[in-house]
């Protein structure tokens, strides 16, 4: 970060890896919770020196600089946190004042929580622009991560014999079918369940119960287990006439999830007639292979130790993938890389077997280039440390024939925490910006920048004054 980026952040409040402390004269307690945040989630910028006075920035300056910065740098690396953490460090002279600047960069997943003072109590995350006090499931979700790529090999206690048999057949028969010379299609049930780290020492790992299991014995593992699939007959839930028309009965398994949820999306996007093999659709085209990586991706990346439940909405502007469970890495960097990480690797090596995956890379760019290349718009992946979800919207699409195009009126669309916000609103339309941000866990600068946006979108206005009003919802 220059001088010239940081005055100019000084401008603005709404910066989510940003955070100032006035540290005059002596280090703030509340130093420690804002490293613990950023090294859990996206990292960000502490800047010593700097007061802020509600939407004012002052510049103030830190009286002794060397001795704030290995103050700061001896507690970090000295035991205050449970890890060593290494920041790029800046000074800067604004005003005639000295200012410190500190970069903490995001801890890599294997090494989270970071908390300080040897208490699990004193981690926090970023959310909004301000810090945050962790909860439990937050907390028991990044030590999930922190197996990231292990968790889906533990193995289970539960045998051959229960596995679902005819889900294992269609899987032997699907391979067959596709690669009839493959190595595998020769060996015996027990030796190719083997050779897939379905099956290792006699026991059933995690990964081969989800894709092949028995849904008693799935539910045992992990309660409540399911993928949800909704089609909704809106923009979003409020301009609906129905919480939903259609919602996925339950299924055995996730190979049985993937082919029940694969016919129904298909029905939701437009597939020009190319002819195939026999006659037939060829579906191999860019934007259906985009949602069959996505779908994919949503199998091989979701925690499904999470109380969070792996969601597909599809609303008439758009598919939503839900993924709880965060990436391994920024998203830019996975995609600039075209690094491949799967938060499950056996369930990942399962589908990609049988070609179902792309066997290079992270599978975004089949993603974003297939569903730009028709529908002119890019994917919105958008996330947290215990989440991210990718957006799939529709637009101005080429010509194709009447029976398989369809007809998309152009409708209001809103973000999830917009729509969230909405319905606080909905819910009671003289709530106020801080019992919102308190509901909704996010800052009150936060939702006056959301509620700015609804006023722009239309879709909402304040009638009276501050004090005494109330909120009016326009459509």
């Amino acid at each position: 970060m220059t001088k010239e980026e940081l005055i100019k952040r000084l401008e603005d409040i709404e910066w989510e890896d940003f955070e100032v402390k006035a540290a005059r004269s002596a280090l703030p307690q509340s130093s420690w919770e804002t490293v613990s945040s950023f090294s859990n989630t996206a990292g960000g910028w502490l800047i010593f020196g700097v007061q802020q006075l509600g939407k004012e920035f002052i510049v103030q300056g830190v009286e002794n600089p060397e001795k704030i910065e290995q103050d700061f740098i001896t507690a970090l690396r000295s035991g205050k946190f449970n890890i060593k953490i290494q920041t790029t460090n800046k000074k800067y002279k604004v005003n005639g004042a000295d200012i410190l600047a500190f970069n903490v960069a995001p801890a890599p997943a294997k090494f989270k929580p970071v908390y300080f003072n040897n208490s699990l109590k004193n981690t926090f995350i970023r959310t909004g622009s301000g810090d945050q006090r962790a909860t439990q499931e937050e907390i028991d979700a990044m030590f999930r991560n922190s197996s990231f790529e292990s968790k889906d090999k533990e193995l289970t206690d539960f045998a051959i014999s229960d596995l679902d048999e005819e889900t294992v057949h269609r899987y032997r028969t699907y391979l067959q079918n596709i690669e009839s010379a493959h190595s595998y299609n020769s060996l015996s049930n027990a030796e190719f369940l083997q050779k897939l780290n379905v099956l290792i020492n006699q026991k059933i790992t995690i990964a081969g119960l989800l894709v092949f299991g028995k849904e008693d014995c799935i539910n045992y593992v992990i309660p409540d287990f399911r993928i949800d699939y909704l089609e909704i007959a809106g923009t979003s839930y409020s301009k609906a006439p129905a919480r939903y028309k259609y919602r996925l009965p339950g299924e055995e398994n996730l190979f049985n999830y993937y082919f029940s949820i694969y016919k129904k999306l298909v029905k939701n996007i437009d597939i020009p007639f190319k002819e195939g093999k026999n006659g037939f659709r060829d579906e191999d085209q860019p934007q259906v292979n985009a949602l069959k990586e996505a779908l994919v991706n949503l199998l091989m990346h979701t925690d499904y130790f999470s109380n969070a439940k792996p969601r597909i909405r599809v609303f008439t502007d758009r598919i939503e993938f839900f993924n709880p469970g965060g990436l391994p890495k920024k998203l830019e960097d996975i995609i600039n890389e075209d690094f491949s990480m799967p938060r499950n690797p056996t369930i990942a090596k399962i589908f990609r077997i049988i070609k179902l995956s792309e066997n290079i890379g992270s599978g975004f760019h089949k993603m974003i280039n297939g569903w730009e290349s028709y529908y002119k718009v890019k994917p919105d992946i958008t996330g947290d440390f215990d989440n991210y979800t990718i957006t799939f919207k529709y637009s101005q699409a080429p010509q194709v024939t009447p029976q398989v195009t369809p007809q998309v009126t152009p409708q209001v669309m809103l973000t999830e925490l917009e729509e969230r916000v909405l319905n606080e609103i909905k819910n009671n339309v003289k709530i106020s910006r801080e019992q919102i941000a308190e509901r909704l866990r996010i800052k009150p600068g936060t939702v006056k920048e959301y509620i700015k946006k609804l006023k722009d979108k239309g879709v909402l206005r304040r009638v009276g004054k501050t004090s005494g009003g109330h909120w009016e919802v326009l459509k």
